[in-house]
């Protein structure tokens, strides 16, 4: 058992704290937006914080994102500059309905979500493809949030954006995912109670992009200069555009403007995403690329308006539609801000697990346990599901994000196996994944690395590589280089790594970027069971 950090782990850590501490004590080591001299490189967020919508308030910024099965769901960012962003919790810390969402969904749950404030209250209006559009609200953005009201029921409903009125009336914009409705490509408003908790009518279709703008989906209403606006991408997930509808009624009829694309960079589909603007006047456009193992990656725009239509990106040539820019000066704001990042490493030292770790379904108590002074994260040894056939199927995996195109991984930790057949493992998780893992077997541990290809169709994991491995202590390792291209090794000191199985291309999940983390398995249940002290989990490039 881990009862404290060694002494080289102290020093390491001390080393990090002063190294940022500076700054901020949570800087990523991996991806910084913020290049310290007044401007900032794209993406702002190197992470799969996909489908992204962002509000401001005063001076400060809030941001959410799609999170599909992972819980806790529903991140919530804040930020006061749009470059340096901070998570600060969750809006869902379980997913209704539970029977569903106990076990992995891959690619179900928390589809694009919308955030607002009104009448002092913060709103956040999510779909679940497959039962409706749900509703959480809370005075704080940190929380706690309400829990999840369904406000209209329905198959295939996706993408929900409120408006209030000037005259008092509410109204809410949705699409449809054609995976579950049968149609897509269509927008249509409905009448809201002024709470924002219940929709008073089935709606109005405004808008029908098939002959021109195929896949219109993801619409944030907006009102300016008595213009009713739809922001809505369109085109597809890895290959759209951003396009923009305006009507001085709310039922339209809506015309329509590209107001953003690739063009001639290298920024593929463009697009989803939130118009803010600055105390200053300034405005500004956050949305993703798609950017496969690496997931939907979020990236700042400037923003300006002409003839009351947006120009999202650089318009080097004055047609009115902008491409993405790489690098830009930082948005005008009061405040100097500090550089912030989202939480990567964790040394386990406190009493709950970092912001940056969710679980693949709704958890239970049984699955681990911060240790605070302890300084380690109980794994224990979860008995496989029943018809398990890979770790597709397992909801007890402990993952997070990708964090930059090039990082390494290295945990350390020590496995208290109690049985044959119990085993825990450093997972590169998605449709492929691969394992470096400690499992016991005939009265003694082996180190082995395990592939699965196509997991999400049922495949069986292969045995690349395994040997007999002394102790119960180890270091396990994944560096990721460009291309999500994955080399993992394991040292029994800390010091000398040695590389184990082949190199791997990581492969993205249902709808979510390839993870990394940690999970602890075994066969059948039992009255007891082993566990894995995790004492650290450190991410640097």
């Amino acid at each position: 058992m881990i009862a404290q950090k060694n002494r080289t782990g102290i020093l390491l850590s001390l080393v990090i704290i002063l190294s940022v501490g500076c700054v901020h004590a949570q800087l990523s080591r991996t991806w910084v937006a913020d290049n310290g001299n007044g401007t900032y490189k794209n993406p702002v967020l190197h992470s799969d914080y996909s489908d992204p919508d962002a509000i401001r308030v005063g001076n400060d910024f809030y941001m959410v994102a799609s999170s599909f099965n992972c819980i806790p769901g529903l991140p919530v960012l804040h930020s006061t500059d749009l470059v340096n962003w901070e998570l600060i919790g969750y809006a869902l810390q379980k997913q209704p309905p539970f029977d569903v969402f106990d076990k992995p969904q891959h690619g179900n749950g928390v589809w694009a979500p919308c955030i607002r404030y009104h009448n002092g209250e913060y709103y956040i209006y999510y779909p679940d493809p497959d039962f409706g559009i749900y509703v959480v609200k809370a005075a704080d953005p940190k929380g706690p949030w309400s829990e999840p009201v369904m406000i209209k029921e329905g198959k295939g409903l996706i993408d929900p954006s409120p408006l209030w009125d000037d005259d008092g009336n509410a109204y809410l914009v949705h699409a449809f995912a054609g995976s579950r409705a049968g149609i897509k490509s269509i927008l249509v408003v409905s009448r809201m109670s002024a709470d924002g908790t219940r929709i008073l009518d089935d709606g109005v279709m405004v808008f029908d992009g098939h002959a021109e703008h195929p896949t219109t989906e993801g619409p944030k209403f907006y009102k300016r200069n008595r213009y009713y606006y739809l922001f809505a991408p369109a085109g597809g997930v890895a290959t759209g555009w951003q396009l923009v509808l305006r009507s001085k009624n709310v039922y339209g009829p809506y015309e329509g403007r590209i107001v953003m694309n690739q063009g001639k960079t290298d920024i593929n589909g463009p697009h989803q995403g939130a118009w803010v603007d600055t105390p200053s006047g300034e405005d500004w456009f956050l949305h993703f690329q798609d950017k496969g193992a690496y997931g939907r990656i979020v990236h700042l725009q400037p923003m300006k308006w002409v003839n009351d239509w947006p120009v999202i990106g650089s318009d080097k040539d004055g047609d009115g539609i902008g491409e993405p820019v790489a690098t830009y000066k930082k948005p005008n704001v009061a405040a100097v801000s500090e550089k912030m990042t989202p939480p990567e490493s964790d040394e386990f030292d406190a009493n709950t697990l970092g912001l940056q770790w969710q679980w693949h379904a709704n958890p239970k108590i049984t699955w681990g346990f911060p240790t605070g002074a302890l300084g380690f994260f109980r794994l224990n040894c979860i008995p496989k599901p029943e018809g398990y056939r890979n770790l597709w199927d397992v909801p007890n995996l402990l993952l997070q994000k990708f964090p930059a195109e090039e990082f390494t991984a290295t945990t350390k930790l020590t496995f208290n196996a109690r049985f044959d057949g119990e085993e825990m493992g450093l997972v590169v998780m998605g449709q492929d994944y691969q394992s470096v893992i400690l499992k016991r077997e005939n009265g003694r541990l082996n180190i082995a690395v395990v592939r699965c290809v196509a997991s999400d169709r049922g495949s069986s994991p292969e045995l690349i590589f395994s040997e007999a491995y002394s102790g119960s202590t180890v270091y396990l390792r994944v560096t990721v280089a460009k291309g999500a291209v994955c080399h993992f090794s394991f040292s029994a000191d800390g010091k000398k790594f040695i590389p184990v199985g082949e190199s791997f291309k990581a492969k993205e999940g249902r709808w979510i970027g390839a993870k990394v983390g940690l999970y602890a398995l075994r066969e059948g249940a039992i009255n007891d069971a082993g566990s894995a002290d995790i004492d650290w989990f450190r991410l640097e490039k």
